[in-house]
């Protein structure tokens, strides 16, 4: 186990007050664990092989679309790299409350 010494101040306070002010490594963690309960509800919808799942992939491949040219405006526009992604995270959150309370 590694010694909370370790780590450094930045650390801590990302940890210890959920801010990352401008260094996003734990805003980064999140977005993958958070992505990953969105593909599951996904995976679990596209395999019913409906019109419903083609609606929703056709919708995944223009939210990508969509979110990708958003985070490249935002950076050219100086945004940093925890906004970028805390406005992934939003966009996934959207997606969770979206694909878990029109489940099948």
């Amino acid at each position: 186990m590694l010694d909370h010494n370790s780590f450094s101040a930045l650390d801590r306070h990302a940890v210890l007050s959920g801010s990352d002010d401008g260094y996003p490594w734990y805003a980064g963690a999140m977005l993958a664990a958070e992505s990953c309960e969105v593909m599951g509800m996904r995976l679990e919808k596209l395999s019913h092989a409906d019109a419903e799942a083609e609606q929703e992939a056709v919708l995944m491949v223009s939210e990508k679309f969509a979110a990708a040219f958003e985070a490249v405006a935002c950076w050219f526009a100086g945004a940093t790299p925890a906004v970028i992604i805390n406005r992934y995270r939003e966009h996934v959150a959207d997606n969770a409350r979206r694909l878990s309370a029109g489940g099948h």
